[in-house]
């Protein structure tokens, strides 16, 4: 069919004005394109996607020099604990990821509270302020930690 013919065809209602309900509102262009918009026809796809795609570094194996080395340096902060003190300590340490193999390491800088040798961890507080009784605590394994040191009381 040509645009002759339609206009011959059509032509009873070509000129008419475009009709506009009395009862309902005009829907606005951006609604109107949104009907047609694309969907996410599987949902979660691209946060699956995402999470393949990050990268997890795998734990470095520390020889025996460097374990004698950090238990020395744990053998120190469980003599300062127990006259009293609590040491200041910085440490790099192995977090694993909990949804895939491997984790990344994290740097963590705090006053240890206990050194529990029954289960191999360091126990810092959570917060600078050793005096609150309501502090929350950080305890990392011993079999995590990378390095360890001391951090010189001010």
């Amino acid at each position: 069919m040509n645009s002759d013919e339609a206009k011959i065809k059509y032509a009873d209602i070509i000129d008419l004005p475009h009709h506009q309900s009395r009862t309902r509102r005009h829907m606005s262009l951006s609604d109107r394109a949104a009907q047609f918009a694309p969907f996410a026809a599987l949902s979660g796809y691209e946060d699956m996607v995402n999470e393949e795609a990050r990268l997890t570094d795998s734990e470095i194996e520390l020889s025996d020099n460097e374990i004698a080395m950090l238990n020395a340096v744990i053998g120190e902060i469980g003599a300062q604990l127990s006259n009293g003190a609590h040491p200041v300590v910085s440490l790099t340490y192995f977090k694993r990821d909990a949804y895939k193999s491997g984790g990344s390491y994290e740097t963590l800088t705090a006053a240890v509270k206990k050194v529990d040798a029954v289960s191999k961890k360091l126990i810092f507080y959570g917060s600078g302020d050793i005096e609150s009784k309501r502090i929350p605590v950080i305890e990392i394994p011993v079999e995590n930690i990378l390095q360890i040191a001391i951090k010189a009381s001010e």
